[in-house]
Protein backbone atom coordinates (compact mmCIF):
# COMPACT_ATOMS: atom_id res chain seq x y z
CA UNK A 1 0.00 0.00 0.00
CA UNK A 2 3.05 2.30 1.14
CA UNK A 3 4.85 1.52 -1.84
CA UNK A 4 1.38 2.70 -3.86
CA UNK A 5 0.87 5.79 -2.26
CA UNK A 6 5.05 6.96 -3.06
CA UNK A 7 5.42 5.57 -6.52
CA UNK A 8 5.96 8.17 -8.58
CA UNK A 9 2.76 9.23 -11.04
CA UNK A 10 3.06 9.50 -14.86
CA UNK A 11 2.73 12.63 -16.69
CA UNK A 12 -0.88 13.03 -17.47
CA UNK A 13 -1.36 14.28 -21.36
CA UNK A 14 -3.81 16.51 -22.72
CA UNK A 15 -4.39 17.41 -26.30
CA UNK A 16 -3.85 21.16 -27.14
CA UNK A 17 -4.65 21.47 -31.06
CA UNK A 18 -7.87 19.93 -31.31
CA UNK A 19 -11.18 18.92 -28.89
CA UNK A 20 -13.78 20.14 -27.32
CA UNK A 21 -11.49 21.94 -24.70
CA UNK A 22 -9.53 24.05 -27.70
CA UNK A 23 -13.00 25.16 -28.91
CA UNK A 24 -13.78 26.50 -25.27
CA UNK A 25 -10.23 27.75 -24.97
CA UNK A 26 -10.57 29.43 -28.58
CA UNK A 27 -14.11 30.91 -27.88
CA UNK A 28 -13.04 32.01 -24.41
CA UNK A 29 -10.16 33.48 -26.01
CA UNK A 30 -12.07 35.71 -28.88
CA UNK A 31 -14.66 36.69 -26.40
CA UNK A 32 -11.36 38.59 -24.18
CA UNK A 33 -9.93 39.91 -27.31
CA UNK A 34 -13.15 41.98 -27.71
CA UNK A 35 -15.35 40.24 -29.93
CA UNK A 36 -18.62 41.83 -29.42
CA UNK A 37 -21.27 40.16 -31.40
CA UNK A 38 -21.98 38.74 -35.03
CA UNK A 39 -22.32 42.02 -36.42
CA UNK A 40 -18.32 42.24 -36.72
CA UNK A 41 -18.33 39.06 -38.82
CA UNK A 42 -19.63 41.33 -41.85
CA UNK A 43 -18.28 43.44 -44.63
CA UNK A 44 -19.78 46.82 -43.73
CA UNK A 45 -18.18 46.34 -40.22
CA UNK A 46 -14.83 45.04 -41.47
CA UNK A 47 -14.46 47.71 -44.19
CA UNK A 48 -14.51 50.37 -41.98
CA UNK A 49 -12.39 48.54 -39.08
CA UNK A 50 -9.91 48.48 -41.92
CA UNK A 51 -9.96 52.49 -42.58
CA UNK A 52 -9.02 52.30 -39.12
CA UNK A 53 -6.51 49.94 -39.41
CA UNK A 54 -4.78 51.40 -42.19
CA UNK A 55 -5.28 55.38 -41.35
CA UNK A 56 -3.08 54.41 -38.04
CA UNK A 57 -0.90 52.65 -39.62
CA UNK A 58 0.11 55.33 -41.95
CA UNK A 59 0.12 57.67 -38.87
CA UNK A 60 3.06 59.66 -38.80
CA UNK A 61 4.19 58.79 -35.25
CA UNK A 62 7.00 61.40 -33.61
CA UNK A 63 8.92 61.66 -30.36
CA UNK A 64 8.85 57.69 -29.83
CA UNK A 65 9.86 54.63 -31.67
CA UNK A 66 7.27 52.49 -29.83
CA UNK A 67 4.71 53.46 -31.83
CA UNK A 68 5.91 51.78 -35.06
CA UNK A 69 3.35 50.75 -37.80
CA UNK A 70 2.47 47.60 -36.83
CA UNK A 71 1.67 48.59 -33.17
CA UNK A 72 -0.63 51.29 -34.70
CA UNK A 73 -2.38 49.02 -36.82
CA UNK A 74 -3.07 47.17 -33.69
CA UNK A 75 -4.13 50.13 -31.74
CA UNK A 76 -6.68 50.79 -34.71
CA UNK A 77 -7.86 47.54 -34.88
CA UNK A 78 -8.54 46.97 -31.30
CA UNK A 79 -10.28 50.64 -30.55
CA UNK A 80 -12.48 49.85 -33.53
CA UNK A 81 -14.01 46.85 -32.33
CA UNK A 82 -13.46 46.78 -28.44
CA UNK A 83 -12.92 50.34 -27.90
CA UNK A 84 -9.87 50.04 -25.80
CA UNK A 85 -6.41 48.64 -26.38
CA UNK A 86 -4.07 47.71 -23.31
CA UNK A 87 -0.09 47.59 -24.20
CA UNK A 88 2.99 46.55 -21.43
CA UNK A 89 5.65 48.55 -21.66
CA UNK A 90 9.14 46.82 -22.03
CA UNK A 91 13.00 46.96 -22.65
CA UNK A 92 11.73 45.39 -26.34
CA UNK A 93 9.21 47.31 -27.03
CA UNK A 94 5.38 47.39 -26.54
CA UNK A 95 3.50 43.85 -25.60
CA UNK A 96 -0.44 43.81 -26.22
CA UNK A 97 -2.50 42.59 -23.88
CA UNK A 98 -5.33 40.08 -24.53
CA UNK A 99 -6.82 40.40 -21.06
CA UNK A 100 -6.92 42.67 -18.33
CA UNK A 101 -8.15 43.80 -14.69
CA UNK A 102 -7.29 46.58 -13.27
CA UNK A 103 -7.72 48.54 -9.95
CA UNK A 104 -8.48 52.39 -9.25
CA UNK A 105 -7.78 54.83 -6.88
CA UNK A 106 -10.00 58.26 -7.76
CA UNK A 107 -11.42 56.63 -10.60
CA UNK A 108 -7.74 56.18 -12.19
CA UNK A 109 -6.31 53.26 -13.11
CA UNK A 110 -3.57 52.35 -10.23
CA UNK A 111 -2.22 48.77 -11.35
CA UNK A 112 -2.94 46.11 -13.83
CA UNK A 113 -3.22 42.55 -14.01
CA UNK A 114 -2.71 42.13 -17.56
CA UNK A 115 -2.75 38.63 -19.84
CA UNK A 116 0.05 38.62 -22.33
CA UNK A 117 -0.71 36.00 -25.28
CA UNK A 118 1.96 33.60 -26.33
CA UNK A 119 1.91 30.85 -28.59
CA UNK A 120 1.89 27.93 -25.67
CA UNK A 121 -0.94 30.51 -23.88
CA UNK A 122 -1.29 33.30 -22.10
CA UNK A 123 1.15 34.79 -19.19
CA UNK A 124 -0.19 36.77 -16.38
CA UNK A 125 1.90 39.64 -14.81
CA UNK A 126 1.16 42.35 -12.79
CA UNK A 127 2.25 45.72 -13.38
CA UNK A 128 1.70 49.51 -12.22
CA UNK A 129 -0.44 51.98 -14.44
CA UNK A 130 2.73 53.49 -15.19
CA UNK A 131 4.30 50.51 -16.88
CA UNK A 132 1.13 50.28 -19.11
CA UNK A 133 -0.45 51.63 -22.14
CA UNK A 134 -4.02 52.22 -22.00
CA UNK A 135 -5.68 53.76 -24.46
CA UNK A 136 -10.03 54.20 -24.67
CA UNK A 137 -12.66 55.76 -26.88
CA UNK A 138 -16.41 56.16 -26.32
CA UNK A 139 -15.74 56.20 -22.01
CA UNK A 140 -19.11 56.68 -19.72
CA UNK A 141 -19.03 58.94 -16.54
CA UNK A 142 -19.77 55.27 -14.81
CA UNK A 143 -16.69 53.84 -15.81
CA UNK A 144 -14.11 56.27 -17.55
CA UNK A 145 -10.92 53.96 -17.73
CA UNK A 146 -13.55 51.74 -19.60
CA UNK A 147 -13.81 52.57 -23.58
CA UNK A 148 -16.27 51.28 -25.55
CA UNK A 149 -16.87 50.65 -29.44
CA UNK A 150 -18.51 52.23 -32.00
CA UNK A 151 -20.83 48.63 -32.21
CA UNK A 152 -21.50 48.63 -28.39
CA UNK A 153 -22.64 52.00 -28.61
CA UNK A 154 -24.89 51.54 -31.77
CA UNK A 155 -25.78 47.88 -30.54
CA UNK A 156 -28.95 47.86 -31.97
CA UNK A 157 -27.89 48.77 -35.53
CA UNK A 158 -25.60 46.17 -35.30
CA UNK A 159 -28.01 43.63 -34.33
CA UNK A 160 -30.50 44.96 -37.33
CA UNK A 161 -27.44 44.60 -39.83
CA UNK A 162 -26.89 41.00 -38.41
CA UNK A 163 -30.38 40.01 -38.63
CA UNK A 164 -30.66 41.04 -41.83
CA UNK A 165 -28.08 39.86 -43.82
CA UNK A 166 -28.63 36.28 -42.07
CA UNK A 167 -31.82 36.35 -43.37
CA UNK A 168 -30.68 37.08 -46.42
CA UNK A 169 -28.11 34.32 -46.32
CA UNK A 170 -30.41 31.60 -45.09
CA UNK A 171 -32.69 32.66 -47.85
CA UNK A 172 -29.95 32.36 -50.63
CA UNK A 173 -29.08 28.85 -48.96
CA UNK A 174 -32.77 27.43 -48.32
CA UNK A 175 -35.49 29.00 -50.74
CA UNK A 176 -36.10 27.11 -54.05
CA UNK A 177 -34.76 30.12 -55.94
CA UNK A 178 -35.45 29.06 -59.90
CA UNK A 179 -38.17 26.76 -59.06
CA UNK A 180 -41.35 25.98 -61.13
CA UNK A 181 -44.85 24.52 -60.61
CA UNK A 182 -45.60 23.58 -64.51
CA UNK A 183 -49.23 22.21 -64.98
CA UNK A 184 -49.17 19.72 -67.56
CA UNK A 185 -51.76 16.95 -68.96
CA UNK A 186 -51.37 13.38 -68.14
CA UNK A 187 -50.49 12.60 -71.64
CA UNK A 188 -47.40 11.04 -73.70
CA UNK A 189 -46.93 14.26 -75.13
CA UNK A 190 -47.03 15.68 -71.28
CA UNK A 191 -44.49 13.01 -70.57
CA UNK A 192 -42.23 13.94 -73.16
CA UNK A 193 -42.32 17.61 -72.34
CA UNK A 194 -41.74 16.45 -68.48
CA UNK A 195 -38.68 14.04 -69.87
CA UNK A 196 -37.61 17.40 -71.63
CA UNK A 197 -37.77 19.63 -69.01
CA UNK A 198 -36.01 17.39 -66.16
CA UNK A 199 -32.84 17.72 -68.40
CA UNK A 200 -32.65 21.65 -67.60
CA UNK A 201 -29.56 21.45 -65.59
CA UNK A 202 -29.55 23.71 -62.84
CA UNK A 203 -33.37 24.15 -62.44
CA UNK A 204 -35.66 22.71 -60.07
CA UNK A 205 -39.25 21.93 -61.56
CA UNK A 206 -42.16 20.50 -59.96
CA UNK A 207 -44.99 19.27 -62.51
CA UNK A 208 -48.48 18.85 -61.33
CA UNK A 209 -51.05 17.14 -63.13
CA UNK A 210 -54.04 18.89 -64.29
CA UNK A 211 -56.57 16.18 -64.50
CA UNK A 212 -57.39 16.06 -60.93
CA UNK A 213 -56.95 19.65 -60.27
CA UNK A 214 -59.48 20.82 -63.18
CA UNK A 215 -63.37 20.09 -62.65
CA UNK A 216 -64.50 17.38 -65.20
CA UNK A 217 -65.85 18.79 -68.82
CA UNK A 218 -63.49 22.34 -68.40
CA UNK A 219 -60.35 22.37 -70.49
CA UNK A 220 -57.63 20.73 -68.41
CA UNK A 221 -55.16 23.50 -69.29
CA UNK A 222 -57.96 26.52 -68.72
CA UNK A 223 -56.64 29.33 -66.08
CA UNK A 224 -53.49 27.05 -65.76
CA UNK A 225 -49.90 28.80 -65.57
CA UNK A 226 -46.85 28.44 -64.36
CA UNK A 227 -46.01 29.24 -60.50
CA UNK A 228 -42.52 31.03 -59.60
CA UNK A 229 -41.71 29.32 -56.29
CA UNK A 230 -39.13 32.26 -55.85
CA UNK A 231 -39.63 34.30 -52.93
CA UNK A 232 -40.66 38.28 -53.73
CA UNK A 233 -37.89 40.07 -51.57
CA UNK A 234 -38.54 42.91 -52.41
CA UNK A 235 -42.43 43.08 -50.40
CA UNK A 236 -40.08 43.03 -47.03
CA UNK A 237 -38.09 45.95 -48.21
CA UNK A 238 -35.24 44.22 -47.49
CA UNK A 239 -32.97 46.19 -49.97
CA UNK A 240 -34.07 49.26 -48.48
CA UNK A 241 -33.17 47.94 -44.58
CA UNK A 242 -29.91 46.49 -45.52
CA UNK A 243 -28.72 49.86 -47.14
CA UNK A 244 -30.37 51.92 -43.77
CA UNK A 245 -27.95 48.65 -41.77
CA UNK A 246 -25.05 49.83 -43.53
CA UNK A 247 -25.66 53.59 -43.64
CA UNK A 248 -25.77 53.83 -39.63
CA UNK A 249 -22.83 51.35 -39.23
CA UNK A 250 -20.84 53.51 -41.63
CA UNK A 251 -21.92 56.56 -39.34
CA UNK A 252 -21.44 55.21 -35.81
CA UNK A 253 -17.99 54.55 -37.31
CA UNK A 254 -17.03 58.19 -38.79
CA UNK A 255 -17.64 56.52 -42.48
CA UNK A 256 -19.41 58.61 -44.89
CA UNK A 257 -21.69 56.41 -46.69
CA UNK A 258 -21.70 58.33 -49.79
CA UNK A 259 -17.88 56.76 -49.81
CA UNK A 260 -19.51 53.12 -50.99
CA UNK A 261 -22.04 54.03 -52.91
CA UNK A 262 -21.57 52.60 -56.56
CA UNK A 263 -22.04 56.66 -57.83
CA UNK A 264 -18.89 58.26 -55.88
CA UNK A 265 -16.39 60.36 -57.14
CA UNK A 266 -13.58 61.91 -56.81
CA UNK A 267 -14.44 64.79 -54.43
CA UNK A 268 -16.85 62.96 -52.86
CA UNK A 269 -13.84 60.27 -51.83
CA UNK A 270 -11.56 62.76 -50.74
CA UNK A 271 -14.36 64.28 -48.62
CA UNK A 272 -15.32 61.08 -47.01
CA UNK A 273 -11.28 60.84 -46.47
CA UNK A 274 -10.87 64.59 -45.44
CA UNK A 275 -13.95 63.79 -42.68
CA UNK A 276 -12.91 60.66 -41.21
CA UNK A 277 -9.32 61.86 -40.42
CA UNK A 278 -10.66 65.13 -39.21
CA UNK A 279 -13.87 64.70 -37.46
CA UNK A 280 -12.77 60.73 -35.87
CA UNK A 281 -9.14 59.32 -36.36
CA UNK A 282 -7.30 62.72 -35.81
CA UNK A 283 -9.08 63.04 -32.03
CA UNK A 284 -8.46 59.71 -31.16
CA UNK A 285 -4.84 59.89 -31.76
CA UNK A 286 -4.85 63.06 -29.98
CA UNK A 287 -6.05 61.04 -26.75
CA UNK A 288 -3.69 58.12 -27.89
CA UNK A 289 -0.37 60.80 -28.18
CA UNK A 290 -1.50 62.09 -24.88
CA UNK A 291 -1.25 58.72 -23.02
CA UNK A 292 2.04 58.19 -24.63
CA UNK A 293 3.37 61.11 -23.87
CA UNK A 294 2.54 61.00 -20.10
CA UNK A 295 4.05 57.18 -20.06
CA UNK A 296 7.02 57.28 -22.62
CA UNK A 297 9.04 60.24 -21.36
CA UNK A 298 8.47 62.45 -24.16
CA UNK A 299 6.10 64.80 -25.98
CA UNK A 300 4.39 62.13 -28.74
CA UNK A 301 2.51 63.71 -32.11
CA UNK A 302 0.21 61.87 -33.95
CA UNK A 303 -0.89 62.73 -37.03
CA UNK A 304 -3.54 61.14 -39.94
CA UNK A 305 -4.21 63.99 -42.10
CA UNK A 306 -0.76 64.32 -44.01
CA UNK A 307 -0.45 60.60 -44.90
CA UNK A 308 -3.87 60.35 -45.85
CA UNK A 309 -3.90 63.76 -47.47
CA UNK A 310 -7.10 64.80 -46.29
CA UNK A 311 -7.06 68.28 -47.11
CA UNK A 312 -7.68 70.41 -49.99
CA UNK A 313 -4.48 70.47 -51.60
CA UNK A 314 -6.15 73.10 -54.40
CA UNK A 315 -7.25 75.13 -51.16
CA UNK A 316 -4.25 75.33 -49.55
CA UNK A 317 -2.29 76.33 -52.47
CA UNK A 318 -4.58 79.63 -53.29
CA UNK A 319 -4.22 80.30 -49.50
CA UNK A 320 -0.68 80.14 -49.66
CA UNK A 321 -0.62 81.85 -52.99
CA UNK A 322 -2.63 84.71 -51.34
CA UNK A 323 -0.69 85.08 -48.30
CA UNK A 324 2.72 85.40 -49.99
CA UNK A 325 0.64 88.12 -52.04
CA UNK A 326 -0.17 89.47 -48.78
CA UNK A 327 3.03 89.78 -47.49
CA UNK A 328 4.87 90.71 -50.51
CA UNK A 329 2.14 93.79 -50.53
CA UNK A 330 3.24 94.80 -46.81
CA UNK A 331 6.75 94.78 -47.43
CA UNK A 332 5.59 97.44 -50.54
CA UNK A 333 3.77 99.36 -48.25
CA UNK A 334 6.47 99.42 -45.58
CA UNK A 335 4.52 97.40 -42.80
CA UNK A 336 6.77 96.14 -39.82
CA UNK A 337 6.01 92.19 -38.99
CA UNK A 338 4.08 93.50 -35.60
CA UNK A 339 1.84 95.75 -37.89
CA UNK A 340 1.39 92.64 -40.43
CA UNK A 341 0.97 89.76 -37.86
CA UNK A 342 -2.09 92.05 -35.96
CA UNK A 343 -3.54 92.19 -39.90
CA UNK A 344 -3.62 88.59 -40.07
CA UNK A 345 -4.52 87.92 -36.86
CA UNK A 346 -7.99 89.91 -37.30
CA UNK A 347 -8.49 87.51 -40.10
CA UNK A 348 -7.52 84.40 -37.80
CA UNK A 349 -4.64 83.65 -39.70
CA UNK A 350 -2.11 84.84 -36.41
CA UNK A 351 0.49 83.27 -34.68
CA UNK A 352 -0.61 80.53 -32.11
CA UNK A 353 -3.66 79.59 -33.80
CA UNK A 354 -1.91 76.74 -35.54
CA UNK A 355 -3.23 77.82 -39.08
CA UNK A 356 0.49 79.00 -40.43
Amino acid sequence: MLNWFFKRQATEKRAAVTGYTADLLTARASYLGGIAGSAELTGTVQACVSLWEGAFALADVSGTDMLNPRTMALIGRALALRGEAVFLITSGGLRACADWDLSTRGGTPYAYRLSVSEAGGAVSQTALAAEVLHFCIGSSPLTPWAGQSPLARASLTASLLIEVETALRDTFRDAPIGSQIVPLPETNGGANWQGAFRAKRGSTLVIEGTAQAVAAGMHPLADKHPDNLTPDLSKAMTAETLEAARSSIYAAFGVLPGLYTVAAQGPLVREAQRHLAGWVLQPICEVVAQEASAKLGGAVVIDVGRPLQAFDAGGRARALGALVEAMGRAKELGLTPDQFNAAVTAVNWGGGDNAM
